[in-house]
Parts: C-alpha cells; structure tokens; sequence
C-alpha cells in the first residue's frame, strides 16, 4: 500500500510557523499585538510585507477623528467641510541574525531535526530581543514632526524637552500634572520624590490622561454592549511591586474580587498576574526595569535612576491604548542550514528575519501612549 510522505518544504513550513508562533507568544507583549489596522487593532501593531514590496521601510497609515461640528438645520454645509487628517508612520526593517554550531557528534538525521535541536534556545533568543525592542519601543523619544525617533539613552536634554513639548497632553509626572515643567524633562522628572509610588490613584490620573489626550488615545479593548473601556499599562518589577501594596488595590482584591471556583489558585493576593483596576489592565514586564537601570546618556539627557527629587530612582509606566508601537516584518523568521563547516563535521543553523520596531507616532505626538514617571526605589 503507497504511503503519502509529507514534503520536505511542507515539513519546513510547518516548522517555521510553529517557530513564529512561539516566540511571539514567549515575549509577554502577544495578548496586545494585532494585524488589524491602526483604528481597529491591538497596542502592538503588526504588519507583514514581502521584502520587495517593502524595500527598508514599511508605512503604517493614521486617519485622524473629526473634530467640527458640523452643519445644523439650515445651515449651507459648503465651505464648511473638514480637512481629513492623515498622517504615516514609517517603520524601518533590517536583518537580524543568530545561529549555533551543533558537531556531527551531536545526534541529528536530517535538517529538520538539526533545526529542532536548535529551536528552544533561538527562540529564547529571538523572543528576548523582540521584548526588548517592544521596551525600548516605548521609551522612544520623538524629537520632531517628521517621526524621527530616538532610543532613549541617546537623547539628548534639548530632545528630550522637544519630546515633552509634543507630548504635554500624555506624559504624568509623579501624582500630579501640575509637577511637569513646561518644556523642561529632567526639571518635570526631577519633581518626582520617592514617596510618589505607583498607586491606584496615579493609574486612574493617567487613564483620565489618556482619554482627554487630543489626539484620543483609543482604548486597547471595548466591551460591547456596556460601553466598558480598558487600558493596559505595562510595569517593570518596581513599579508593579508597589501598585500591589497599593492599600486601594489591597482591599479591591480582598473585598471585591471575584471568588472563583479555584480562588486561592487565581487571585493575585495569592499569586503573581495581572492586576485590573479601574478600567486599566495592569502588566508586569520585569526587563522593563533591567534596561532602566542599564541606562547611562553620554549625550546630556535625563536617566531613570537617580534622576527624581533628592536623587530619587524613578521608572517608567507605559500605559497604553490602541497603535502604540508598530513590529512590521518584511520577512518571517526563516531558518538556513550550513552544511559544509569543517568538511561537514560541524554543521550550523541559523534563523533570520526582516524586522522593524517603532514607537508609533504621528506628527511629533506619540499615538498610544500615556508615559508615567513614579518613584520607584530598589529593594532593600
């Protein structure tokens, strides 16, 4: 009886799919990514498209809402038409590589095997990097209304205050709007002491923020029906530490939560997870704080640590709606084989991709983001 074998490309397909799949999913930021466009989709946009169409640059396109009021009763409507805004995020894409040498001592038959031998720790690797550039993503500063961007750590203090002037309207300084300094960053962050914790009532501030910011930032997710808005806010340890031993957020758990079926099991009095409160999604990304406290700036720019009142640590909280950042791919994670190292004795494989990304903005405003500054000591 003839036996169907499935073909080698298809095998290899298969492969790289579940490849894909799984590092995005290990990044922590996959429940917030979406496909759908910039009005409709997730925080974390993601757009796909082949490497001859995309050249080095892939666009994400914004429409902006319309703000007039129109036309009532007998009024004439000609002439008083709305301009539609509109506006282009480019992202660019570039290579990135990694691969890993395995001896033909290793145990291996053919090139799928030798790819899985390799798969968990590309992986790993691959979606390490992916959650970190989502991070540094976020922290990006936009310096002018062409959309340029730059890593944080490399801004210097006049773009750091360029930034700010943009972005008045979504930037939380401590507990208080009024401690941001006019066109002044690191005189805004060094009115942030210690005692200005991450806290229940900081998080509702910034999601007033959020939905006041003009142009709106969108909810990550509507409930339909009830009109229910959420937002998510991405923490590093310290900040999430706090917001935890948070007495609001202490007695919302103990009072009003939900008692589920498996209580002690999903609770997070009792285990680590999400926190929701108010309408915002809390997220706990520990690497959020590692790149904080990596920092240095030889360019003149305000850090996190010891940057607050009385050279108090401080530490970013992202909190997000719709169209944050953008992660446009011209190519999939693809595998590649080297056979030949070594007279063959020492075979290798590598993934690359064609990857991109961006804090999403448009016109010098950061689309998705409300970015808080709360004090945030080291664990003693």
């Amino acid at each position: 009886m003839a036996e169907t074998i499935l073909a080698t490309a298809s095998e290899r397909q298969v492969w790289i799919t579940k490849y894909f799949q799984e590092y995005v999913r290990q990044s922590r930021f996959m429940p917030y990514m979406s496909n759908a466009d910039i009005n409709k989709g997730g925080i974390i946009l993601t757009k796909f498209q082949t490497e001859s169409e995309a050249k080095r640059t892939i666009n994400i396109p914004f429409i902006g809402r319309l703000k007039s009021s129109g036309a009532t009763g007998a009024t004439a409507l000609d002439g008083l038409e709305e301009e539609l805004t509109n506006f282009n995020c480019p992202i660019t894409i570039d290579w990135r590589r990694n691969g890993v040498r395995l001896p033909k001592s290793t145990t291996f038959r053919t090139e799928i095997n030798l790819w899985d031998a390799a798969r968990d720790a590309l992986r790993v690797w691959e979606s390490e990097k992916l959650r970190d550039d989502i991070i540094k993503a976020l922290a990006h500063v936009v310096i002018d209304t062409n959309g340029t961007i730059v890593p944080f750590d490399q801004a210097s203090a006049a773009q750091q205050n360029s930034w700010l002037t943009g972005n008045t309207d979504r930037m939380l300084f401590g507990n208080q709007i009024s401690y941001q300094v006019l066109g002044n960053y690191a005189s805004s962050v060094a009115n942030v002491t210690a005692a200005m914790k991450a806290s229940a009532a900081m998080m509702g501030l910034a999601k007033r923020i959020a939905k006041n910011a003009d142009p709106h930032i969108r909810p990550f997710r509507v409930e339909d029906g009830d009109g229910r808005e959420f937002y998510v806010a991405f923490h590093g340890a310290r900040t999430f530490r706090d917001l935890k031993a948070d007495t609001t957020i202490v007695n919302a758990n103990t009072a009003a939560r939900a008692r589920e079926g498996l209580g002690m099991d999903r609770n997070p009095l009792f285990q680590d997870g999400d926190l929701i409160y108010d309408g915002v999604i809390h997220r706990e990304i520990p690497e959020i704080d590692a790149y904080c406290q990596s920092l240095s700036n030889p360019n003149g720019g305000a850090v996190f640590t010891g940057a607050g009142g009385g050279g108090a640590d401080v530490r970013p909280i992202f909190v997000c709606g719709g169209g944050a950042v953008g992660v446009a791919w011209g190519q999939e994670p693809t595998p590649r084989t080297d056979m030949v190292k070594d007279y063959g004795f020492r075979p290798g494989v590598a993934i690359e991709e064609l990857i991109g990304v961006k804090k999403i903005n448009f016109n010098g405003v950061q689309n998705g983001v409300v970015t808080v500054l709360a004090g945030a000591a080291a664990d003693s």
